[in-house]
């Protein structure tokens, strides 16, 4: 497949995740679950199967084609489910969706990655000289995953790219991602009713 064939693949699906995340918002607004925490609770309680289903779908193509920021889908989650119930789904998709990055980036190289991120971008974190080992670059990488600062995403694609094994990515990415998710999760849904309460 060339570069430019793969770049307009990449696009399309892109697009189209982007309209029907607006398709379902529409939808979902139309039904007044924005509106009405009575009408979010009956509508979870009907759709108790697919509406997960459909949630960790949006969260694994947002890891892979990073449309929207994906903390912003994180809040969305527990504002949907719940504390506990948006942390699973938002952990299972997120885990599933890094772990097709790494494969994508290892299985494709360098020119995938190029079609996700600037140039610029995968310039800066993806230096040969800046890590002394492949030691080194794996501890930076579970600093990384554990801190709720650095752009994950890239990170997972850039280790695809090293000699990082699949048990040791595995791993990082299992335990220590708990981490970032439930910081995401705490700052956005309870820092944003702070600020309601504040504006009221």
């Amino acid at each position: 497949m060339s570069d430019r064939t793969s770049r307009r693949l990449i696009n399309i699906a892109s697009l189209l995740s982007v309209l029907a995340m607006i398709a379902l918002a529409i939808y979902w607004y139309r039904l007044g679950i924005f509106r009405s925490q009575a009408a979010l609770d009956q509508y979870i309680h009907q759709r108790h199967i697919i509406g997960p289903l459909i949630f960790i779908l949006i969260q694994i193509i947002q890891v892979v084609i990073p449309v929207i920021p994906g903390g912003v889908s994180t809040g969305v989650g527990v504002i949907l489910f719940g504390p506990l119930y948006g942390f699973i789904y938002n952990y299972v998709g997120i885990v599933i969706g890094s772990f097709i990055n790494f494969f994508l980036a290892r299985r494709y190289g360098q020119n995938f990655i190029l079609h996700m991120i600037p140039q610029k971008t995968f310039e800066k974190y993806f230096n040969k000289n800046k890590f002394r080992s492949q030691k080194a670059f794996d501890l930076f990488f579970a600093l990384a995953i554990f801190l709720p600062v650095a752009p994950d995403d890239v990170l997972v694609m850039i280790a695809g790219l090293t000699k990082m094994t699949w048990t040791k990515f595995s791993a990082i990415i299992i335990l220590l991602k708990p981490f970032t998710i439930a910081a995401y999760s705490f700052v956005l849904v309870y820092g944003g009713q702070l600020l309601l309460n504040l504006l009221r």
